[in-house]
């Protein structure tokens, strides 16, 4: 019968600070990256209205479209061994797991929050236009509000899976939680109770950003709570 030894890994300082390190490394670069994802991913969003001209609303959407038909692996790898080449400068792999993040949200965010608008009724629109609200006044004040409270559960939803898909950043030895994982496996051969270990960690980081976003809700868009 198979016997637990979770003692294996707390036995050590070392692999108690690398899976403590690991969670704080993969909290903050997700947070990071999640944050400036959303900020690009809305300008994304933006580009692609039917006022602006073709040309960048089609530069948008081949972006968004290549993004979320390719690999995140393989945008890691370009991100941390080809743009080096490209740009002729070195930089951190921590940089370029966040770097590679970042561009990964944006265009599922963009998509997201695209979906959004679109989904705004019409009338909502004509009623800014009524008010001699300017094109920018009515994004800001009528559309953007109720496309984002809308779409707020998909994109916590969003953010979960691609936060689940970054375990990939150890591949280029980015000292995140999966890393720091394998690292005690590897010393300890006690990789079933590492990965137990591992899928709470992850789990509670899970519900540390949902606990996040119902906060952004219920501050951001105290009247769509209500409304519902």
């Amino acid at each position: 019968m198979f016997e637990f030894r979770f003692y294996e890994i707390w036995r050590s300082p070392e692999y108690v600070d690398a899976i403590l390190n690991g969670c704080l490394t993969s909290f903050t670069l997700t947070l990071i990256g999640g944050i400036t994802g959303f900020i690009m991913g809305l300008t994304l969003a933006i580009i692609q209205l039917p006022q602006n001209p073709a040309i960048i609303r089609l530069a948008s959407v081949s972006y968004v479209e290549f993004i979320r038909n390719t690999p995140f692996i393989v945008q890691l790898f370009f991100v941390a061994f080809g743009l080096p080449l490209l740009l002729d400068y070195q930089w951190s792999f921590t940089t370029s797991a966040l770097l590679a993040m970042t561009l990964n949200f944006s265009a599922y965010f963009a998509e997201v929050i695209r979906a959004g608008m679109n989904g705004v009724k019409t009338g909502q629109y004509e009623a800014a236009a009524s008010l001699s609200l300017t094109r920018w006044q009515s994004l800001q004040y009528v559309i953007l509000p109720q496309a984002l409270a809308n779409v707020l559960p998909s994109i916590s939803s969003q953010f979960i899976f691609l936060f689940l898909t970054t375990g990939l950043i150890s591949e280029i030895g980015v000292e995140e939680l999966t890393w720091s994982g394998r690292f005690v496996a590897d010393r300890t051969f006690r990789d079933f109770e590492v990965f137990i270990v591992l899928t709470v960690l992850y789990m509670l980081m899970v519900y540390i950003y949902l606990g996040g976003f119902q906060l952004i809700k219920r501050w951001a868009f105290p009247w769509w709570s209500d409304r519902r």
